[in-house]
């Protein structure tokens, strides 16, 4: 894939067309992101957020590990040619990575060719934190976040309550079960916590629900192992549209504020960023 051809990703098809390894510009990244994605051939996820920008599709190609670290090695191969510094190699694609038989191997695999070929990108995996539920997930996780792999593990969460949890994840998974996992990983140690801020069927988070989501990611962030919350706005079509919708910037401002309120009091330092 032609590096300088790869702009903001718009609805993702070109990475549902097969694509193991595929370059991206990030706006959470800032910059060149390399996804690897190990579900080429259809979307596999145990959410079903009602933002979610992977269309259905379906075809015949599985994921290979050596497929993905030769792509790897040529994309960044082509970004260095053209000067074009990687800001991350990203853990994403279709669905949940920690689900896949193939994570483990995947991730250690890229954290090699990362340290080979572009040691000052961090090796980040984007979750919704259901492997933290297996212990076996749970204590790799919390390996590779620490030296020599030093991986970023982004967790999501959208909700404070289980209702918003049901009705913009679309998960039968616990809610209290989940976020306690989260609670416990990020005792000890690091994480960054992502949420998209939308609307659901006309109904932007309630004054209620944003406080209950301030309250627990402050709760999350208190042991002062959470190195960024990230609040970002839907940009990108989605296969339940018209179901969620943006919200204004305003709206945006006005959730990580009170989550910056409900950190002051509690006296964390963690930043807050905002990504429209």
């Amino acid at each position: 894939m032609n590096i300088e051809n790869a702009g903001t990703i718009k609805n993702h098809r070109s990475r549902e067309e097969g694509l193991i390894v595929y370059p991206v510009y990030s706006r959470r990244s800032a910059g060149l992101s390399i996804g690897i994605n190990l579900y080429p051939d259809r979307k596999r996820c145990n959410f079903d957020c009602r933002y979610c920008e992977v269309f259905p599709f379906a075809n015949n190609v599985t994921f290979s590990q050596t497929l993905m670290e030769s792509g790897l090695r040529k994309t960044i191969a082509e970004a260095s040619a053209r000067n074009v510094p990687v800001k991350d190699i990203c853990f994403s694609g279709n669905g949940e990575p920690s689900i896949s038989p193939d994570f483990v191997p995947a991730l250690l695999a890229a954290a090699s060719v990362r340290e080979e070929m572009a040691a000052g990108a961090d090796l980040v995996v984007i979750s919704n934190g259901t492997g933290l539920l297996r212990q076996d997930c749970f204590n790799f996780l919390e390996g590779v976040v620490r030296p020599p792999v030093s991986a970023r593990l982004w967790i999501k969460l959208d909700a404070g309550s289980p209702a918003w949890y049901e009705k913009i994840n679309g998960c039968a998974i616990g809610f209290d079960r989940l976020t306690g996992a989260v609670k416990e990983f990020s005792r000890n140690n690091e994480c960054v916590i992502q949420t998209m801020h939308c609307s659901v069927n006309g109904e932007s988070p309630s004054v209620e629900e944003v406080c209950a989501w301030a309250a627990l990611t402050a709760e999350i962030a208190k042991p002062g192992n959470v190195r960024l919350v990230q609040v970002y706005g839907k940009a990108r079509p989605s296969p339940h549209d018209p179901v969620c919708a943006a919200l204004p910037e305003s709206s945006l401002e006005e959730r990580a504020g009170a989550l910056q309120m409900a950190f002051e009091t509690a006296g964390i330092r963690t930043s807050v960023a905002i990504y429209e």
